[in-house]
């Protein structure tokens, strides 16, 4: 198998793919699902080498002719096949009716699917029945052989895309199946790395199924996946004669009465970022105390908005919402920071604050998660996740800048640019705090010199990447913010 591939395509865009290699590079349809097939096969033996018997079940298109293959290359090798024909078999034509005859001729014959998988003695369950060409609600006897495979307990391998996933958006359309293991081939298709496909497709493999490079020059993707080992080469070389004021200064607001946690998570992680100098705002009453336990946060109480522009007047970027509230305090402040004309980190109360004011503004970056995504567009959470691509175009569009749009897959995009995905984290980042983690990070490496996308790109994968080694060492659940910060620190200093 090819490792992942960075660019990742929506499923037109894959079967473009598909169609210039027939058409322009001269390779046939039969040869491809061959290819598919033997792919498939060499990964099932690889990933489940004691199996010796072997379920496939094969829908009506180009995804049950793989299924075929894998089956007749199975029996070939003395493996006990069955084989179940989900669907209307009349339908089956060419390059996968062809694939079908190649299996009779081995002498497999697939039995018509009923309400039954025909036993529970098998190793591996092979799904071939759906893969792209879903469309609308599944129903039928493919709805019953996804409920019947879901069920049952042994390893599930799904050929291109889990049955019953939408390809582009990663949302079940009414079922799907649950995979252990997926192999998709030609191209990433988006729907794996967002929303709920990775949650459906387990561990996800990829072919290109020995299809030229130049093929994949015919073609822009619609997007990419993030790679810290690409991107941590962003963070600039510092001199040896280096002093605080290189790094830029951060000034973060936030903390309004009783909240002054949030705004204290942000400033430690633009610091452990290697911001140069990070200036907390916040409000009297808890300025004095909230240094108290990270005294190298320089700490400002501010009673009236105007009261900060000296400081925006030194500060390099500013970070603004964790625990800010919707005050007329808050609302002030907000004000403030958009007149500064400085790049912006704008995340929670200073979302809703946004929702409700309508602003538009090139030079900040929204990071909101669904509820908050769902409230700057005036939709349900349901709406924005049914299709987060969509949703993460339409913020940045509406109001300028970047958009980060925060949850599994956290997808990252700008007016004119290609979204990214990113593939780190894990569930037990689900906690508060972990968005105002993700405010400091930013925010400490503009001050750095790094441009807002890829400052943004770069603090994500950082985030993200810092939760999964915190989960391997404290376990996901019940991780807290705070246990980020020392692998933040780390993965800023790559080569240590």
């Amino acid at each position: 198998m090819e490792p992942l591939s960075q660019n990742i395509y929506t499923a037109a865009q894959v079967k473009q793919l598909d169609r210039y290699a027939i058409k322009e590079f001269n390779i046939s349809g039969n040869v491809l699902i061959e290819r598919a097939g033997e792919a498939a096969f060499q990964l099932l033996t690889a990933k489940w080498p004691e199996c010796k018997r072997l379920l496939v079940l094969c829908g009506t298109g180009n995804n049950a002719g793989d299924g075929f293959v894998v089956a007749r290359l199975a029996a070939e090798q003395e493996f006990e096949v069955h084989v179940l024909q989900v669907g209307d078999e009349s339908k089956l034509q060419g390059d996968a009716l062809a694939a079908q005859q190649r299996l009779l001729g081995s002498g497999i014959t697939p039995v018509i699917f009923t309400d039954t998988l025909a036993g529970d003695d098998y190793d591996v369950l092979v799904d071939a029945m759906l893969g792209t060409g879903v469309h609308g609600h599944v129903d039928g006897k493919y709805a019953t052989a996804i409920k019947l495979l879901n069920a049952q307990s042994k390893p599930v391998f799904s050929i291109d895309i889990p049955s019953g996933l939408n390809a582009d958006t990663g949302i079940p359309q009414g079922i799907a199946v649950k995979a252990t293991v997926t192999l998709t081939y030609i191209g990433l298709k988006q729907g794996l790395v967002t929303g709920d496909g990775p949650e459906y497709s387990g561990e996800v493999r990829f072919s290109d199924l020995k299809l030229p490079k130049a093929l994949y020059d015919l073609l822009d993707p619609a997007g990419y996946r993030l790679d810290y080992a690409l991107l941590s080469q962003l963070l600039p070389k510092r001199l040896r004669n280096a002093h605080k004021g290189d790094f830029g200064h951060v000034v973060l607001i936030g903390g309004g009465p009783g909240m002054p946690g949030a705004i204290r998570l942000a400033g430690e992680a633009a610091a452990r970022t290697g911001a140069g100098r990070v200036t907390v705002v916040t409000h009297p009453e808890h300025a004095a105390t909230l240094n108290a336990t990270r005294p190298e946060l320089i700490c400002y109480g501010i009673r009236h908005a105007e009261e900060i522009q000296p400081l925006l007047a030194l500060a390099t970027v500013v970070g603004i919402g964790p625990g800010l509230g919707q005050s007329k305090w808050a609302q002030d402040l907000f004000v403030m920071a958009m007149e500064s004309g400085l790049p912006m980190v704008v995340d929670a109360d200073a979302l809703n604050l946004l929702a409700e004011s309508n602003q538009h503004y090139n030079n900040w970056i929204l990071t909101p998660h669904p509820g908050e995504a769902g409230r700057l567009l005036g939709q349900s959470t349901a709406e924005i996740q049914r299709d987060r691509f969509k949703s993460v175009d339409a913020i940045s569009q509406h109001f300028g800048g970047i958009a980060v749009l925060k949850g599994l897959g956290t997808l990252i995009k700008s007016p004119q640019g290609l979204p990214a995905v990113c593939p780190y984290g894990n569930p037990g980042m689900a906690t508060g705090g972990m968005g105002d983690v993700l405010t400091g990070i930013i925010s400490g490496l503009i001050a750095q010199g790094l441009s807002n996308r890829d400052a943004t790109e770069l603090a994500v994968v950082i985030h993200s990447k810092a939760g999964d080694e915190a989960a391997k060492v404290v376990g996901e659940r019940g991780m807290l913010a705070s246990d980020l910060m020392s692998w933040v620190r780390r993965l800023v200093n790559p080569n240590k």
